[in-house]
């Protein structure tokens, strides 16, 4: 069997992960030791790691998360006063199927925009859909977005994540404008469901 038809319509298909993963074995000797199931199986299996990376890819992409940060690189010092039970509980992401928020306290300096986008990283990876802004850009972008007709929209992407991120909040008093804008945000998020194919109940805030 000629393999260059079968690697061409797999690639017609974007099966990239089985494309991968059957040149891979084809350059393994030791392949044909294997059974074709077994061989299948490992296609199957590089077919959905790879669907599901670019899916994590395509989320983080999408929260623009401020560092490049992850749970496993926290620093527990005892000076930053960091609990690990604590932070092994919010890192199974319960608290986001129980529709609770997170609020990150401390100095400037001992890393809340750290965890709160580690945190937010471990949210992308389990597959919830995460949104992180700087809440002093944010009323920057609000602004923006009435004067080019996109607000409505903005309000909506906001509603509709899993976890929206709100960092740096309270670094200077609110104007009347950004507490309306706050209050639109918190209204939306806490209302009814966007749209009858979401869950009910509140979506999740990290400030």
């Amino acid at each position: 069997m000629l393999l260059h038809p079968t690697l061409d319509k797999l690639k017609a298909l974007k099966l990239e992960g089985m494309l991968a993963g059957l040149a891979d074995q084809e350059a393994l000797p030791e392949v044909s030791a294997l059974s074709f199931e077994e061989r299948l199986g490992l296609l199957v299996d590089r077919e959905l790691t790879a669907r599901q990376n670019l899916k994590l890819k395509i989320r983080l992409g999408r929260a623009k998360l401020r560092q490049d940060a992850a749970l496993e690189d926290l620093d527990f010092r005892a000076g930053r006063n960091l609990d690990r039970s604590q932070i092994l509980a919010l890192s199974s992401c319960d608290w986001l199927r129980r529709h609770e928020n997170c609020i990150l306290t401390g100095a400037t300096g001992v890393g809340k925009s750290f965890l709160s986008c580690a945190l937010a990283n471990k949210a992308c990876r389990e597959g919830y859909d995460v949104l992180y802004f700087r809440v002093p850009r944010l009323f920057g972008e609000l602004a923006q977005a009435k004067a080019d007709g996109s607000y409505a929209r903005k309000l909506y992407a906001m509603a509709r994540c899993d976890l929206l991120v709100l960092d740096d909040w309270g670094i200077a008093p609110f104007t009347d404008e950004q507490r309306r804008d706050m209050l639109e945000i918190l209204d939306d998020r806490y209302g009814p469901p966007i749209d009858a194919g979401r869950r009910a109940g509140p979506r999740r805030e990290m400030a």
